[in-house]
């Protein structure tokens, strides 16, 4: 904002209360918009005004997108991969915590540069190279929003079915998805507030509705389920524990790191004054939460396993199938309310932030424009890929390939707000947006290539080394006795390689702020002014910076 004027034509005015000795009752805080009112803002730096959430929101926003039947599913894979219970509550909470201690620093971008991860990434990757963020959230959003309307619909017309005997016929399942993605769609237009209003009511539901779950599979659930690795199996059985084992924790932790790219879009409403360890706090404890649906999905799988096999053959596997056909009769409407609620939450969460992203790489289109042409196309895709194509196992392993790629972004998104000191400048950060050029984080014709080789080098390691079994296997995906290490080595080597690079290659002091860098050193060079739209030509544009 620029300053006053020292002298104004404009009629002196009386002398403010605090000035003329009157009592002064205290500012009212800002009052949130109405939920429905739809939301205008882009990835453009929120108002400090507009910016009334609460870390509490943001474990509402976070947890509700994983308190869902797709989470019931992940929690699922540890029984179809022969572990025991036990076994399987272990690679659980591994999973889960370590996937929450690797996601929770991302939340931090919010609050700081009070825009979306994909945009705050400009100052790692480069003016240009913020596309990878964007791209890699566009794809994982419509990969889980697409895996949410799937499962919510397939769980209410198997329960319909139960309930009123509905025909389960293409008819009825294409009816269930185009309401449920038309629901998640109307709420994503209207917004943030709105979507926090449904994930509130979410949050609750559904964990009521989980544990009434406990309640009703009580009487058949066996802690002592054995698997397949008990005593009496063979060697080659046992060969394959640590794989299973790992694999399991592997795919448990893909749940939490695929909300690294999406945590900014909702903490950019949290004030910059927050303390950063309650924004941090707030984003692990969501997915400690996410306990709940793991470990219902785990027990009911087991439960599925020794009543009715058949649904977890891993050739096959049809966890909603099995949960309907293990129900008692009164649970069905629950199974139905679970569904719906928190499919709801999961695809509104998913789809928001894709609107939002590709409105910031399409800056002529707006968010509400961006969101309903992206919801149209994912559901041209949900509707191609359940009825003309066999997706269902496809698009789990596309997914998992999806939080290869984005956990070491997220790595140098991370180190990189380290060495920075959480130290940045918002309106560099939003060049790109502005279609301009030049900067802070111009680096070479807009591209960092020290953060860009980081991440293409260690997501394309990861990918060679992943095996899934079953789906896909890298080419080297064997070469750690069937163990899937393609996560955490890219986890490393994108660590390794980014610090090696800032070292050997520094980056402009100009970069770093006041303070200077953290652990790397600095090369003192001329940073290009602001140029384009909305800025004189030649002359760098007044900025704001924000401090962690």
């Amino acid at each position: 904002m620029s300053p006053q004027p020292e002298h104004s034509d404009r009629p002196e005015q009386p002398a403010p209360p605090e000035q003329s000795g009157a009592a002064v009752s205290p500012a009212a805080p800002p009052s949130p918009p109405s939920l429905t009112e739809v939301e205008t803002h882009g990835v453009e730096r929120i108002p400090d005004a507009d910016r009334t959430a609460r870390p509490l929101d943001l474990f509402r926003l976070a947890f509700g997108g994983a308190n869902t039947f797709s989470t019931c599913v992940l929690g699922a894979f540890p029984i179809l991969f022969g572990l025991s219970f036990w076994q399987g509550l272990a690679a659980t909470l591994l999973g889960v915590v370590v996937g929450a201690l690797i996601l929770c620093p991302m939340a931090v971008f919010g609050p700081v540069n009070g825009t979306n991860n994909a945009v705050s990434s400009s100052a790692h990757l480069g003016v240009h190279g913020r596309v990878v963020g964007s791209f890699l959230s566009l794809l994982t959003a419509v990969a889980f929003f697409s895996i949410s309307v799937w499962s919510s619909g397939d769980a209410l017309v198997g329960g319909a079915h139960r309930l009123f005997g509905l025909e389960r016929d293409d008819v009825s399942y294409g009816v269930a998805y185009a309401l449920f993605a038309g629901l998640v769609l109307v709420v994503c237009v209207y917004g943030f507030r709105f979507m926090l209003w449904v994930n509130k009511v979410a949050v609750a539901s559904a964990t009521v509705l989980f544990l009434l779950g406990a309640v009703a599979f009580a009487g058949d659930f066996d802690p002592s389920y054995a698997g397949v690795f008990t005593e009496s199996a063979d060697a080659a059985t046992d060969a394959l524990f640590w794989p299973s084992f790992i694999g399991a924790a592997l795919i448990v932790l893909s749940n939490p790191v695929s909300f690294g790219a999406f945590l900014g879009d909702w903490s950019r409403y949290i004030p910059a004054s927050t303390p950063r360890r309650r924004v941090v706090g707030a984003a692990f404890l969501s997915q400690i939460a996410t306990l709940v649906p793991f470990v219902f999905g785990l027990a009911t799988a087991s439960i599925i396993a020794a009543q009715a096999p058949r649904y977890v053959d891993p050739a096959a596997p049809d966890f909603v199938g099995g949960l309907l056909a293990i129900s008692p009769g009164w649970f069905f409407l629950p199974v139905c309310l679970l569904a719906l609620i928190g499919g709801m939450s999961t695809g509104t969460t998913a789809l928001y932030g894709t609107g939002l992203d590709f409105s910031s790489v399409f800056p002529r289109l707006s968010r509400v424009r961006a969101t309903v042409l992206v919801g149209a196309l994912s559901i041209v895709f949900i509707f191609v890929g359940r009825f003309e194509l066999d997706l269902v196992q496809s698009i789990s392993t596309f997914a998992t390939m999806i939080v290869t790629c984005t956990t070491p972004w997220m790595v140098v998104m991370m180190l990189g707000y380290l060495t920075r000191r959480g130290w940045y400048d918002p309106d560099a950060l939003q060049v790109f947006n502005r279609r301009q050029r030049g900067g802070r984080y111009w680096f070479a014709h807009g591209w960092n290539w020290r953060g860009m080789t980081a991440w293409w080098v260690s997501a394309l390691i990861g990918v060679l080394f992943t095996n899934i079994p079953g789906q896909f296997v890298g080419p080297l995906g064997d070469l750690a006795d069937g163990v899937d290490i393609g996560l955490p080595l890219s986890l490393v080597v994108a660590a390794v390689l980014f610090l090696t690079l800032l070292r050997l290659f520094p980056e402009p002091r100009a970069v770093y702020g006041p303070e200077g860098a953290r652990l790397v050193r600095t090369v003192d060079v001329p940073v290009p002014p602001i140029t384009g739209p909305g800025s004189p030509d030649g002359e760098t544009v007044p900025s704001a910076t924000s401090r962690a």
